[in-house]
């Protein structure tokens, strides 16, 4: 029997980078053109092959859906040239396919590797989410806190007035309440339209984009790489699954997950270290986006390794053929 292959992060994460890169670049042309499902597919397709070509041996925990859902990077898919270690792969080949689409801010191709068995298997529902970024104790806020306790108990951790704290949430139907009760604390909301990945991220780095927290509901996938984000930027992050139906319950009970009240931390959500690779397709405060040249076309992409607490930004310029 072959002795099994250690993850060595430090290897594999220029090889993550190139993976993040492909799909940014594949979609380029899709930027502002109105199809959805042209841009995303076109993202699946880059990253899936630069995948194929990294000596792991990857298995998709996070992907486009379950297996008759997505004929690519479907939840369960090997991935990789079947060398090298086991890993769990969290991905979103493109991180707001509206966002590309109508040529809004904040679309980026995410993908993030750990160890095998150390990412949540998070089925595709929601997640209530709240996080909030470094330097404070422990649980200062919580899920269990209204979202104006939350507000209320950041200020005074941070040493400063509710209405000085911004929240980032998603803009949606389903958050007024909230958002009324954030608001009648007098603080500001940093409000997106799509992209929830993009805004726990903010939350990471409060002095540059101005967010002190993120409260809201979104998808569960997207929360383990929000996770893992955080898990490298620093910060605190909570989620609770939420089920609308018996057919939800029983996408949990496929991923193995039977209590469905459990809040999970950060650290719950990925249990060992990790390594994330984000590309700016449009314009936004994480990531520059693609930038035409007339000779080539320019990314721009961070990438962060939580075992040092790196954080490595990279440009690459594509020559224009």
């Amino acid at each position: 029997m072959t002795a099994p292959v250690d993850f060595n992060d430090r290897s594999l994460s220029l090889g993550l980078a190139r993976v993040s890169e492909a799909a940014a670049l594949a979609c380029a042309d899709l930027i502002g053109r109105g199809d959805e499902k042209a841009a995303d597919q076109a993202a699946v397709n880059a990253m899936r092959e630069q995948l194929n070509m990294l000596a792991i041996q990857g298995v998709v925990v996070i992907g486009e859906g379950e297996r008759d859902e997505a004929p690519m990077l479907y939840i369960g898919e090997e991935v990789g040239t079947g060398d090298g270690p086991g890993v769990d792969i969290a991905l979103d080949p493109l991180e707001g396919t509206t966002l590309t689409a109508k040529a809004m801010p904040n679309a980026l191709t995410v993908i993030a590797m750990a160890p095998r068995g150390t990412l949540l298997h998070a089925p595709d529902v929601y997640m209530d989410k709240l996080a909030i970024g470094p330097g404070y104790d422990k649980d200062v806020v919580s899920l269990d806190m209204s979202p104006k306790e939350r507000v209320e108990a950041l200020a005074k951790a941070k040493g400063c007035a509710p209405h000085e704290i911004t929240v980032c949430i998603l803009e949606r139907p389903r958050h007024q309440e909230m958002i009324d009760s954030v608001r009648s604390t007098g603080a500001a909301i940093y409000m997106i339209s799509d992209g929830d990945v993009a805004g726990v991220m903010h939350c990471a780095e409060p002095g540059l984009t101005g967010i002190d927290m993120y409260m809201g509901a979104g998808g569960a996938p997207e929360g383990v790489l929000a996770a893992s984000a955080l898990k490298c930027m620093g910060g605190q992050m909570w989620g609770r699954l939420l089920f609308r139906n018996d057919d939800e319950k029983g996408r949990a009970a496929k991923a193995g997950i039977t209590d469905l009240d459990r809040v999970y931390s950060r650290d719950e959500m990925v249990t060992c270290d990790v390594i994330i690779a984000a590309t700016g397709v449009t314009n936004g405060s994480v990531v520059s986006g693609i930038k035409r040249r007339p000779d080539y076309v320019e990314t721009e992409t961070v990438l962060m390794r939580s075992k040092t607490g790196s954080l490595r930004r990279m440009t690459y310029r594509s020559p224009l053929r």
